[in-house]
């Protein structure tokens, strides 16, 4: 049994994809970031940054006490590295998936997260609309990366779908549902990415790992 301590964020998503994808037992228990929950000593005993999601996995690989694992990229490591699933087995490969998965915490959550304050959220009452212009730019750059690398391939790694796609879903999704920005960073002028997107959001379990509810 794994405890998700999760709320509906795409950090929070990337690891109940994985969790259906590869058909792991587990359980959810939410944590309301909207009441501020995240602040609570128990939860910073698993993710001292106070961000969600965190897992607590009650039967690790090799035994031993229950582990406990923060940051959604972390998560998606340790998982697949446990199931021997969704990570490439070959090393070149390997790394060249974690490459990606980086790619993801490091620019992609980032950036998409400040165009979605800045267009939609408190950001968009602030005069000066540099920060936005820049961000959108930004984003625009990082989506013509991901363009680019899915020439001539079906999923991230080509053939193999893996941690590297499930770490930019929902982002993806975030950045034209729930922020709003489709029109603002030109997402219908892509061509690889929006397929992309809809091949992953047809899977099944990514669908069902889409669908658990925040509501208790």
């Amino acid at each position: 049994m794994i405890d998700v301590l999760y709320w509906t964020t795409p950090n929070g998503h990337k690891v109940t994809i994985f969790l259906e994808e590869a058909g792991l037992e587990y359980k959810i228990i939410p944590v309301n970031i909207g009441k501020g929950e995240q602040f609570k000593a128990d939860f910073l005993a698993v993710s001292p940054n106070n961000r969600i999601p965190a897992i607590v996995d009650h039967k690790p690989a090799g035994g031993g006490k229950p582990l406990s694992v923060f940051e959604s990229g972390a998560i998606l490591l340790y998982l697949a590295e446990k199931t021997g699933q969704l990570l490439p087995a070959d090393p070149a490969k390997r790394y060249e998936a974690i490459e990606w998965v980086f790619f993801q915490m490091a620019a992609v959550g980032p950036m998409f997260g400040q165009v979605g304050y800045f267009y939609k959220f408190g950001g968009k009452d602030i005069a000066d609309k540099r920060p936005l212009q820049r961000f959108q730019d930004e984003t625009k750059r990082l989506l013509g990366v991901v363009e680019t690398r899915l020439e001539g391939r079906h999923w991230i790694m080509g053939e193999e779908y893996s941690i590297a796609d499930i770490a930019l879903f929902g982002w993806m999704r975030a950045l034209i549902g729930f922020y709003d920005a489709r029109e603002l960073v030109d997402f219908d002028n892509l061509e690889l990415v929006p397929a992309w997107l809809e091949r992953g959001l047809a899977r099944p379990a990514v669908q069902r790992g889409l669908d658990i509810p925040k509501v208790r």
